[in-house]
């Protein structure tokens, strides 16, 4: 691997995210760094209007405060039938303080009567480097909007996206088999494909 391997900056105050990039990462050899490991507070104002902007703002600020290779992500639920609501603000989508919860119960009333229950989460990884522009990876994981949770897994809208094939909700399945699918593991491969294919 190219010398970014070892220790990476991961730009997150969100424990579940952390935890599920590090499990992704594990495999491969690569450190990653959670804020708290180094004093950074990484309070940056999502106010882009893509995931690819907020990641890219997340991943710059944790490099200009660190001088580490920064690794930050950008991610949320897009629904169909509400014209990829609410994508970009998903962790704020009932509003702030930010409540999975309220978010689960605005997002099931907004689609109350919709015949179209397609939903997709999408992700976007960033990474800001001293020497070069930041670059991004991307992936989504579709699914089915449920009115009615199952399984205790996961987090966010985990227990409220089906499956289909599996006839299981993201927070049915495990950590394996949703990293196997879902849009942050798909993101955070094609990194490592990248990062493996740099020179030593």
């Amino acid at each position: 691997m190219s010398r970014l391997r070892g220790r990476l900056l991961l730009a997150t105050g969100n424990a579940h995210k952390l935890r599920e990039v590090v499990e992704i990462l594990a495999p491969f050899a690569i450190e990653v760094l959670p804020p708290s490991a180094i004093g950074y507070r990484p309070d940056v104002v999502e106010d882009g209007d893509t995931f690819e902007a907020n990641a890219i703002k997340k991943a710059v600020a944790g490099l200009a405060a660190t001088g580490l290779p920064t690794l930050a992500d950008d991610s949320g639920i897009e629904a169909r039938a509400l014209g990829w609501a609410p994508g970009v603000i998903s962790a704020r989508y009932a509003g702030e303080p930010c409540d999975d919860a309220a978010n689960n119960r605005k997002l099931c009333a907004e689609l109350t009567g919709k015949a179209d229950r397609y939903v997709q989460y999408r992700c976007v990884i960033a990474l800001a480097r001293s020497d070069a522009a930041p670059l991004t990876w991307s992936g989504t994981f579709p699914g089915e909007h449920t009115p009615q949770p199952r399984g205790v897994g996961g987090f966010g809208y985990d227990p409220y996206v089906l499956v289909p094939e599996l006839g299981q909700t993201v927070a049915e399945l495990s950590s394996e088999a949703k990293h196997a699918r879902s849009h942050r593991g798909q993101a955070l491969r094609a990194f490592v494909a990248w990062l493996t294919a740099q020179p030593a």
